[in-house]
C-alpha cells in the first residue's frame, strides 16, 4: 500500500510498510503511547507472518502506523497507534479509511477490533467510522497493578 493524503493539515504524508530498519522508530512511538505497549518481538512476528503493517509517516517522523491480519472473510485490527504529537489532528481517521479500502481489496466483508473498555475516545473514534460494538472479552488487557481490563468488541461490516 503506498498512498499520500492530505488532510486539512500543512504537510503531506504517506503510508509506507513496517521494515525492520523503520522498527526502532515505531517502538519509540509504541512505548510513548502505552501502558503496556506491543514488544519489539509483537512487530517482528506480525511482520514474519504477512501481517498488513503500515506506517503513515510525514518528512521521515512516523504519525502513526496499524496492523492487521487478513482471515477468510475479514480482517482484525491488532494496533493501531497515533503518535501522541500528533493525535487529534485527524490521522487515526486516515488510518482507518486507507484500512478499510485495503480490507475491501482483500475480499474482506468485516472488519474486527478490540479497544479497551476505558478508552473513549478511541471508542468514539471508531464509531463514527461506523463501527458497531457487538461484545466484549472479559480482562482481556493488562492493566495496571497486575489487574487486567475489559475490551469491548467491534465490527464493521464492509
Amino acid at each position: 500500500m503506498s498512498a499520500i493524503v492530505q488532510p486539512p493539515h500543512a504537510f503531506e504524508a504517506a503510508f509506507e510498510p513496517l521494515t525492520p530498519a523503520r522498527l526502532d522508530a515505531l517502538l519509540a512511538v509504541e512505548n510513548s503511547a502505552y501502558s503496556h505497549p506491543w514488544t519489539r518481538g509483537n512487530f517482528i512476528d506480525a511482520m514474519a507472518a504477512g501481517y498488513q503493517a503500515q506506517l503513515l509517516v510525514a518528512d521521515g517522523q512516523i504519525l502513526g502506523y496499524f496492523v492487521a491480519m487478513r482471515g477468510v472473510d475479514e480482517v482484525h485490527l491488532l494496533n493501531i497507534t497515533v503518535a501522541p504529537a500528533f493525535q487529534r489532528q485527524g490521522w487515526a481517521h486516515v488510518m482507518l479509511d486507507a484500512l478499510a479500502v485495503w480490507a475491501r481489496g482483500q475480499g474482506a466483508q468485516w472488519l474486527w477490533l478490540e479497544v479497551r473498555a476505558s478508552n473513549e475516545r478511541a471508542r468514539r473514534i471508531y464509531e463514527v467510522h461506523g463501527y458497531r460494538r457487538v461484545g466484549e472479552r472479559k480482562r482481556y488487557y493488562p492493566a495496571a497493578d497486575g489487574e487486567r481490563e475489559d475490551a469491548v468488541v467491534m465490527s464493521l461490516l464492509l
